[in-house]
């Protein structure tokens, strides 16, 4: 679900022809995919290792070799396949005319270009979030050590978005291609903004933990979270767009709305999925959305950028053939790649097909492969049953 609504948020002005401007901005903030896998995160990392964590060298080993399997290999192979895409095609799109493309390859393999306002959106694009999502990596074991062992938790989260406020403050007049060099910047691509996010998964976790998945308040959570969903999207479509952004997550108002009141709308309804039953928790628990699921990842990072430029460069070359046999024959017909509605449509299920393939051909093996692997740490078998 995440991964298509940033899908469609990319791609919201292909329906411009056909809908009224409201609708089109209205799809234009489905960017809310990127809150939903955060809190998401914080949930399932919090769910995992809450309550089993401990501060020791062997137990973080374990624990960063799992997240490596998980995110890193897809990542590297299609960031690899980005920058091969730009030396043969000079594409700026991958660099977006900065820095050295080999060091600029460096720091998005390494995630660093996520701190860089001058580089957050080079390589592939999207990826920006990863950084945050890596920073919340490290930080979650400390986060449950000083919740934990201190019993503080709600200030955590004001501690890390005034450090970041800080880090603006002491750079933003310094020319090191742009770290942390905008309040909107920090607030909407880092971890110190988007901290909260993440903490209200933790906390939703947490809550579960402790009370279990059965309740007896009647409250509809699942469809009220969702509905409290689409009113943020709504509150953020109205926003001013505010150049060089292109939505109105970027007003203060907007970013008040996205990291701050969508998150807890999020939270609502991850909370109604896991404690009701509905039609929606009954469709999202189908073999073949799970499967849709697990290549979600590959979708979200294939689905703008390189891969996408291919495909639709590809349509549009077709499209020029169809006319081209449509002349020879002396007719004047209708194309079916003539229409960028439907042209969205085509590239979304090829893309579909493309994330299966490669989850099935290569996420998924070495995923196992490295969790099975000496890296970090040796490997020991687990009891049959029992995953991590």
């Amino acid at each position: 679900m995440a991964a298509y609504l940033v899908f469609i948020s990319h791609f919201a002005d292909g329906f411009d022809e056909n809908f009224p401007h409201i609708v089109q901005r209205f799809l234009g903030e489905f960017h809310i995919g990127v809150s939903i896998f955060f809190v998401l995160s914080g949930f399932l990392i919090t769910y995992r290792y809450y309550n089993s964590f401990h501060l020791t060298t062997d137990w973080f080993k374990q624990y960063l070799k799992n997240r490596v399997a998980r995110i890193y290999p897809m990542y590297f192979l299609l960031t690899v396949a980005a920058f091969v895409y730009y030396f043969i095609t000079k594409d700026i799109a991958i660099t977006k005319g900065t820095g050295n493309p080999i060091a600029l390859m460096f720091l998005n393999i390494t995630f660093v270009r996520g701190f860089f306002y001058q580089f957050w959106d080079t390589g592939i694009a999207q990826g920006w979030s990863l950084t945050v999502e890596e920073c919340f990596y490290f930080s979650a074991p400390i986060i449950f050590f000083i919740a934990k062992k201190y019993n503080k938790f709600y200030i955590q989260p004001v501690i890390i978005t005034a450090t970041g406020i800080l880090l603006v403050l002491i750079f933003r007049n310094v020319d090191w291609h742009g770290f942390f060099g905008n309040f909107t910047f920090m607030f909407l691509f880092t971890f110190f903004g988007r901290c909260f996010e993440f903490f209200v998964g933790i906390q939703l976790a947490r809550y579960i933990l402790k009370n279990g998945f059965s309740r007896t308040r009647k409250v509809n959570f699942t469809y009220s979270g969702f509905v409290l969903i689409f009113v943020c999207v709504f509150i953020m479509a109205l926003q001013p767009i505010t150049k060089p952004w292109n939505a109105g997550l970027e007003s203060p108002i907007g970013i008040v709305t996205n990291n701050y009141l969508l998150c807890i709308a999020v939270a609502l309804f991850f909370y109604g999925l896991l404690t009701e039953t509905t039609k929606f928790k009954t469709l999202l628990a189908t073999p073949f959305v799970e499967l849709l699921g697990k290549s979600s990842y590959i979708f979200y990072l294939i689905h703008l950028g390189w891969m996408y430029t291919l495909l639709h460069n590809g349509i549009n070359h077709l499209n020029d053939n169809i006319f081209t046999l449509y002349d020879g024959w002396g007719k004047d017909w209708v194309s079916p790649f003539q229409y960028d509605s439907l042209n969205i449509i085509y590239v979304f299920i090829v893309l579909n097909a493309v994330s299966v393939g490669l989850f099935k051909l290569i996420e998924e093996p070495l995923n196992h492969y490295i969790r099975k692997s000496n890296f970090l740490i040796p490997y020991k078998p687990r009891p049959k049953g029992i995953e991590d």
